[in-house]
């Protein structure tokens, strides 16, 4: 059977007419005829003309799949897709493959929930005076802080091992733009305990205060949008 490198696989895209081809396990099927892969993607997240082997595992369907489609080549990797990897590390990826792909993706919705929820409470507070409105903002903050560090890990693990630290846009946007928003947050948690009654009356540093905590906002959208971008690809056209 024919080889194929990454290069000219990359070529059989689905797209300008060529058929559509995705590699597995070091086979290359041929899945044109799926009314899945229509324009080059599948569930609008894989792209093909792409060696799919290590998103296989979190799939909802088994790699048997592929034998529906037929074998047309034999994919060889690379040497510089060999990407050097810790024994330890590499051991473990191959024991659980979830540590591939997933930590970042998972972990990165507990910073979302609870940094969009810190502002959203404050604000509950201002609207009906309820003390415990503010004290949950404050717990939210904290457990944002806390997971922050945790996205902001897992991001470059993931940025590291999947994508081989390459320059991509969307990361140049969200580790610059996450470690501003991780600063704000500390000052904020630092702020607010040691003037617990920061936002009890209105004055020059309370107004600081807050539209620090609504800077939040923007900042973890755009951060969850370029996120998405990655994981699920904005289809052009």
């Amino acid at each position: 059977m024919k080889e194929y490198d990454a290069d000219e696989l990359a070529g059989f895209n689905g797209e300008n007419g060529n058929p559509t081809y995705i590699a597995y396990d070091g086979k290359v099927y041929d899945v044109s005829e799926s009314k899945l892969w229509r324009k080059g993607q599948h569930m609008n997240r894989h792209r093909s003309g792409d060696d799919l082997t290590s998103d296989m595992p979190a799939a909802p369907h088994d790699f048997n799949v592929l034998e529906r489609f037929p074998q047309v080549g034999i994919f060889k990797k690379a040497a510089v897709e060999e990407q050097a990897i810790p024994q330890p590390l590499a051991w473990l990826i191959n024991r659980f493959p979830f540590l591939r792909r997933h930590p970042h993706p998972m972990t990165v919705h507990f910073p979302i929930a609870f940094v969009l929820a810190t502002p959203i409470f404050n604000v509950l507070y201002l609207v009906t005076g309820v003390k415990s409105f503010e004290i949950t903002a404050l717990h939210c903050l904290a457990g944002g802080i806390l997971f922050t560090m945790v996205a902001i890990i897992t991001g470059i693990y993931t940025w590291w091992l999947n994508y081989m630290a390459m320059p991509l846009k969307a990361v140049k946007i969200k580790l610059p733009l996450t470690i501003l928003m991780f600063a704000i947050e500390v000052i904020i948690f630092i702020w607010r305990i040691l003037t617990p009654g920061i936002l009890d009356s209105i004055h020059f540093g309370s107004i600081i205060y807050f539209l620090l905590l609504l800077s939040l906002l923007p900042m973890i959208m755009v951060i969850g949008w370029y996120g998405a971008s990655m994981t699920f690809p904005v289809e052009k056209g």
